[in-house]
């Protein structure tokens, strides 16, 4: 996470915790507000980057609930409504990913000819174009900017110097339980909402643990590592389980639905092996163990500055 890293003199980035909360949230904020206002990025890439700022920040906020109370929550529901005004552009982009994650799969064993490949990409293509038409607006990008903005005034006026690492670790230990939970008992049997459900506790992990990767940088890289790959392997499921409702009868990839399924049945297992293996190692330690290790880690770091 830009402004989150790095360690100096002790501080994080050369600022207290609270300091460097401050930071982050400012870094976030201003990394939304630059894909909104670069002429540059194609619209899927704007959507891209926009969701992953988006989910920085909503994991922050969540962080922020218990000394920021209702305004968090409040700005958690409005970003959230935002993102999902971009989620049909986004859709599209995923069954253009999980298609190109069959041909991956697939090698020279695939179901489907060059030139159905390339057909369904087309149409895969027009979709996604179509979405971005209606959901990129400039009505979009303007309420995402007074959003930003009413974001940044509120930061202006938030207390986070004060706040104390022990209020931070509880929330961090509180996201790790609900990730933790949110783990299958079965892999093989587990539907796409129970799997989404675990991604996006997996993604606020991730993020969350950024804020405090000065205080760990080797193992923390390592660790947000392993929850980055089993985030890919969980979002590819997330991928081929949109590409497999395109194909549903009177949809746009009906005609290959019978040449598609098996091919994303055995990816989607494929991917699924590996998330168990990966969920397996990240949350391995019961969540009592955890929060013992963050504040472990902060009292060697406070050791350290004396």
């Amino acid at each position: 996470m830009k402004g989150a890293g790095g360690r100096e003199n002790g501080k994080f980035g050369g600022h207290s915790f609270g300091g460097g909360l401050t930071a982050a949230a400012r870094s976030i904020i201003a990394d939304a507000r630059q894909t909104l206002t670069d002429p540059d990025p194609s619209d899927a890439e704007t959507v891209h980057e926009l969701r992953k700022a988006f989910k920085r920040w909503r994991a922050m906020l969540r962080l922020l609930v218990k000394p920021l109370g209702e305004q968090a929550v409040q700005m958690r529901a409005e970003a959230r409504d935002l993102m999902r005004a971009l989620s049909l552009a986004r859709d599209a982009q995923s069954a253009l990913d999980a298609l190109a994650d069959l041909q991956k799969g697939a090698g020279t064993d695939a179901g489907l000819s060059a030139r159905s490949m390339d057909t369904i990409q087309q149409r895969l293509t027009a979709l996604r174009d179509a979405a971005e038409q209606t959901s990129v607006t400039e009505e979009m990008r303007a309420q995402l900017l007074h959003y930003l903005d009413n974001a940044d005034l509120a930061l202006g006026h938030w207390p986070l110097h004060a706040i104390k690492f022990d209020v931070v670790a509880e929330g961090l230990n509180a996201t790790y339980r609900r990730a933790r939970r949110s783990i299958p008992d079965d892999w093989h049997d587990a539907d796409n909402e129970h799997l989404h459900e675990l991604r996006r506790r997996v993604v606020e992990h991730r993020h969350q643990m950024d804020l405090i990767a000065p205080l760990w940088p080797r193992l923390a890289l390592v660790w947000t590592e392993e929850a980055q790959r089993l985030r890919n392997r969980l979002g590819a499921c997330q991928d081929l389980a949109v590409l497999r409702t395109l194909t549903a009868p009177r949809q746009p990839l009906s005609p290959w639905r019978s040449r598609m399924a098996p091919m994303i049945e055995a990816r989607r297992a494929a991917h699924l092996k590996t998330a168990e293996r990966l969920a397996g190692r990240l949350f391995a330690e019961k969540p009592k163990a955890f929060r013992r290790r963050i504040a472990a880690l902060w009292t060697a770091h406070e050791a350290k500055k004396r």
